[in-house]
């Protein structure tokens, strides 16, 4: 495969992953700010961006509308939803030969119904009309593709994604304190509350949904399910032939990232959360970083300009 259409699967898979995610984020944490009073709006937006990645300036005073433009309709700031989605759609173009019909339909007709300004009544309905845009991309991908090295590409990008977005949202978790968002709140967020109760069979607790969203197996939003299914892709593309140790560097850190989190007791990373879920954010990216420099050596990270307004 030409190391330009696997560089464009790869951020596909990123792009409409991290849509979703900061979607699902957004969703559980500007509706928090409207319905709890006692939560300090500024601070918490600020904390918001930080673990977005969205730097501000210190004397700035942000508000839940400052947060929905930053992140939700700003088409030049790549850590918002309107960059993401514009990204999927370019990096599909770049990819046109291997990508389907349905796809680019998809990801095209997406793009295009971005709004610009999302009017304060109809936040909620946005980010569910962003999330039922992502899963039908993905569907697409999930029920028509080959699994050859396109599908795993695409997968490997969107496993490692969702392994960040996860963290990110559960490094959330303790941004305002006691007035943070339930683990309910957040298990719904990510559509985890009905398979939780089939698991658990009882209500949420910190240290039960804390750990069927870090190490359950078999529930596919969890970072160890995301970070193995990332450790197979890397396998399909180049199998194997390491008689002694692992030589892939990519695979290296996955599975270091995937075993501190396995072995470690659940109760020692509720303790604290903030900092293994940074380490999870770390090992993606320099995971990301190393397949870059493996499998698309010629290319920088692909970053898109956005429309010129």
């Amino acid at each position: 495969m030409l190391s330009r259409i696997a560089e464009s699967l790869f951020w596909i898979g990123r792009y409409i992953e991290r849509s979703d995610g900061t979607a699902r984020i957004l969703d559980v944490h500007l509706q928090l700010l409207l319905e709890d009073p006692w939560i300090e709006e500024n601070l918490a937006c600020r904390s918001l961006l930080s673990v977005m990645g969205v730097e501000v300036g210190p004397d700035e005073e942000l508000e839940r509308a400052d947060v929905l433009s930053i992140l939700a309709v700003d088409r030049n700031q790549p850590a918002s939803i309107a960059y993401s989605l514009a990204a999927a759609r370019e990096n599909a173009r770049r990819a046109r030969e291997v990508v389907s019909t349905e796809l680019w339909e998809v990801l095209n007709t997406t793009r295009s119904r971005m709004p610009r300004k999302i009017a304060s009544d109809k936040v909620h309905e946005f980010f569910g009309w962003v999330r039922e845009r992502a899963a039908l991309a993905v569907g697409i991908i999930e029920s028509s593709a080959s699994r050859d090295e396109a599908w795993s590409f695409f997968t490997l990008g969107r496993s490692l994604e969702r392994a960040d977005m996860t963290a990110r949202l559960l490094a959330t978790r303790s941004l305002t304190e006691a007035s943070g968002p339930s683990w309910t709140t957040i298990l719904r967020s990510v559509g985890a509350y009905e398979a939780y109760l089939r698991t658990y069979r009882g209500m949420p607790s910190a240290r039960n949904a804390a750990e069927f969203l870090l190490l359950d197996r078999l529930f596919p939003r969890s970072i160890l399910f995301s970070v193995t299914r990332s450790e197979q892709c890397l396998r399909e593309i180049a199998p194997r032939s390491d008689r002694v140790g692992v030589s892939d560097h990519a695979l290296r850190l996955l599975g270091q990232i995937r075993s501190e989190l396995e072995y470690r007791a659940i109760a020692d990373i509720i303790e604290d959360l903030p900092r293994h879920m940074d380490q999870v954010q770390a090992a993606t990216s320099a995971a990301s970083e190393v397949i870059r420099q493996r499998y698309f050596p010629t290319n920088a990270a692909p970053s898109w300009a956005g429309e010129s307004t």
